[in-house]
């Protein structure tokens, strides 16, 4: 395609999107009809904020070491992810059975719904979130939402008799509003008949006054002229018609940013035009149709109206009780507006504080009534690893897409080590590529959670790292074994995440790192443009005393709980190294499952199944599996191949019993029934993580302290050679990063070596 025939595609491609988010204007009795066949269209604020978050369905998370149940609405699916609200998993789905008991009446029609915590915690997210789902589910069939609009072309100030005039009501009234009462409730009784939902639909209230205005000045002009169908002349599709609209700001959705001001009634419902009450005759009369409608309620009403930063607008919260409790504000003295929202305000602690400042006045609290109303949901830090990585990740590269890996941690432990390349502009050199070395995402996500957990109650022979790993995989590898939360009894702390490094934070160190650059070189490497997970910890720790936001208890607790980070971080390197100077001596997949399959015909009296037929278990296959696969025993363990006690213990108890025995009996022709034999916990545990002393084994030549510049010829240049270059071509390292990364780790290794 040339340039011309791509811009008529994306034209095309834009009549399409919005052919498909509007209908045509039907006439009141079609959309009636439309409402029987279709009840959603029709629901209240409530209901219809539920039915669009559980429209995307859920997927299973683990937070806090626990599986959860996750609204996928929350992860911001119509928009790639861009602002998916991160963890916090179970104050959404708070936040859902919330918005669920007001919309079936169950108590809490009078909440008003409060997002508290701390900066950088996903607030402002939550927000942008929730009006992108609703914008996106607003133009789907299931999601459509609707209006009237009024053609009353006689009325001098609006037009001349010969123009078609159509003013939509600008606080998006349900077109059922339009019907007396009496047959409102009959058409509703109806609707929730059909409906297969057990939250009944409600329409309360009366029409907005500009749309009030319209349809008494339509009754009283027919009733002049004598007509006897009042209500079929204002309704008819002439003067009246019902259009679906698109929720967004000011559309069904209204938003109070912190920096809005004016008085508390133009704050919340609009202002007076001056101009417009001297154009239209109003006999004396405030006329409603000369009112703004710009407030946030009137621009929320119909579904949602949110208060940004809460305490800037305290002034406002008592004036919304009136709301909560009555569905009602007034525009002025005898003009009131019934509104159908669902209340929402955000704030950062500060708010709790204005709020509880005369709580020791106790029933005489003036506050008191305000209190009762809010329902409180905290946000809080991120408490999971691959959660912190992700969003550092994003913030760092603006790559939104949400991770989904379901129960696949090792997966995500290669996302979470996984490097970044990103070009930086330098007015020297022009744009250059920077390398953010495997693993330094990682420490920064693991510093930034260690901060932000309590160490109170945490049980005997667990770090703070240790927890950070049980709240983010559930488990923890120890030896063979792999042990759960629950084996450790460890409990969510009521603090964990209240307080603790934001995610701007290292965002910003990172920022400054990659313009900076460092002072390293090597003849060869491109070394002086990796920055190292030290890099990153080591800055972070320097300007932790010249951060106002911090208070020095809380530098010298959180220069205290880097220690911890950087072991982990160099545990992970070491992993890395020794995995690419064992790269090519793994074991075949095909040989550990022979070994597995002879030791559970062993351990059942069985034969194995064969090329010649069925054969004993093979006692010599299973010595030598032991002895120099697994490295566990050796010749004094087995009196000739047979095992000795201790030897058949293991078998039994880390072999047999690891397996699902159920699985292997319906295996069918060798493992096709979809057992692995890497799931054993000490098949993951020892033929995957080599240790240094078996690489004085292997490796009998070899000298660490020789590593930064080996002599030619020697073992120790060939195994350098060869790990380095594993490292880049299956770990992700550049040649730099895996040079930094192997000369640091066997660094440390020569001071104990031998």
């Amino acid at each position: 395609m040339n340039g011309a025939d791509d811009g008529e595609r994306y034209v095309e491609e834009a009549d399409d999107s919005l052919r498909d988010a509007y209908d045509e204007p039907i006439p009141l009795d079609e959309y009636v009809d439309r409402l029987l066949d279709e009840p959603g269209i029709g629901s209240h604020s409530a209901k219809y904020l539920l039915e669009a978050i559980e429209s995307y369905g859920t997927r299973t998370v683990v937070e806090e070491g626990e599986e959860r149940e996750r609204y996928r609405f929350f992860d911001d699916p119509a928009n790639d992810g861009e602002h998916a609200v991160l963890g916090n998993t179970e104050v959404l789905n708070g936040f859902v059975d919330t918005v669920r008991s007001i919309a079936s009446e169950r108590g809490k029609e009078e909440k008003i719904v409060w997002i508290e915590g701390p900066t950088a915690t996903g607030k402002s997210e939550f927000k942008r979130c929730l009006v992108n789902g609703l914008r996106e589910y607003s133009k789907t069939d299931e999601g459509r939402r609707y209006t009237v609009e009024w053609n009353v072309s006689s009325v001098r100030e609006w037009g001349s008799e010969d123009d078609e005039n159509w003013y939509e009501s600008p606080t998006q009234a349900h077109p059922l509003l339009v019907f007396p009462n009496d047959v409102r409730k009959e058409i509703l009784a109806k609707v929730n008949d059909r409906s297969d939902d057990h939250i009944e639909i409600r329409v309360d209230g009366e029409l907005d006054p500009f749309s009030r205005e319209a349809y008494d000045f339509l009754e009283r002009m027919y009733r002049r002229k004598g007509t006897r169908d009042l209500f079929s002349a204002v309704t008819d599709d002439r003067h009246l018609r019902v259009k679906n609209y698109v929720v967004d700001h000011g559309r069904g959705v209204g938003v109070l940013h912190s920096e809005d001001s004016g008085p508390p009634k133009q704050r919340l419902v609009g202002t007076w035009m001056e101009g417009m009450l001297q154009k239209l005759d109003s006999r004396g009369r405030k006329n409603p149709q000369a009112f703004s409608y710009d407030g946030v309620l009137s621009q929320g009403n119909s579904l949602l109206t949110v208060v940004e930063d809460a305490a800037q607008h305290a002034d406002l919260l008592q004036q919304l009780l009136n709301v909560a409790d009555e569905g009602a504000v007034k525009l002025d003295k005898g003009i009131r507006m019934d509104i159908d929202t669902v209340l929402v305000v955000v704030s950062n602690p500060d708010l709790e504080a204005q709020l509880d400042a005369k709580s020791e006045m106790g029933e005489e609290d003036p506050l008191k009534a305000l209190k009762r109303r809010l329902e409180k949901h905290e946000f809080r830090y991120l408490t999971n690893l691959s959660l912190e990585v992700e969003l550092l990740r994003r913030e760092i590269t603006n790559d939104t897409k949400v991770w989904e890996t379901g129960s696949d941690y090792e997966e995500m432990e290669e996302r979470m080590a996984s490097p970044l390349r990103l070009e930086v502009g330098d007015t020297i050199r022009d744009v250059r590529e920077r390398e953010i070395a495997p693993h330094a995402v990682e420490a920064t996500a693991m510093y930034d959670v260690v901060t932000r957990l309590d160490t109170d109650d945490l049980p005997a022979g667990l770090d703070l790292v240790d927890k950070a790993l049980l709240y983010d995989r559930g488990y923890l590898r120890r030896g063979d074994e792999r042990l759960q939360k629950d084996d450790f009894r460890l409990e969510e702390s009521p603090d964990d995440g209240r307080n603790g490094i934001p995610v701007t934070y290292p965002r910003d160190v990172i920022a400054d790192l990659l313009n900076d650059g460092t002072d390293r070189s090597h003849p060869e490497l491109d070394v002086e443009n990796v920055i190292t997970p030290s890099d990153v910890l080591d800055e972070m720790v320097a300007r932790l005393e010249d951060e106002p936001m911090f208070s020095t208890k809380e530098t010298n607790e959180y220069e205290d709980r880097v220690r911890e980070v950087r072991d982990y971080v160099f545990g992970r390197q070491e992993e890395d190294v020794l995995d690419a100077m064992t790269y090519d001596v793994r074991v075949e997949d095909e040989t550990v499952e022979e070994y597995v399959e002879h030791v559970y015909a062993w351990s059942e009296n069985e034969t194995v199944g064969a090329g010649r037929g069925e054969v004993e278990p093979d006692a010599l296959k299973m010595k030598v599996f032991e002895t120099e696969h697994l490295g566990r025993f050796d010749d004094d363990d087995y009196e000739g191949d047979e095992p000795k006690p201790h030897v058949e213990g293991f078998r039994q108890e880390k072999i047999v019993t690891a397996m699902n025995v159920q699985a292997w009996q319906q295996r069918g022709e060798g493992f096709a029934g979809g057992f692995d034999p890497r799931d054993i916990p000490v098949m993951q545990n020892v033929l995957t993580a080599y240790d240094w002393d078996d690489i004085g084994r292997m490796y009998e030549d070899f000298e660490p302290s020789q590593w930064s510049d080996p002599p030619k010829g020697t073992e120790t240049e060939s195994l350098k050679r060869k790990t380095n270059e594993t490292l880049a071509d299956e770990f992700g390292y550049s040649p730099a990063s895996a040079e930094l990364t192997s000369q640091r780790i066997v660094e440390e290794v020569a001071s104990r070596w031998g």
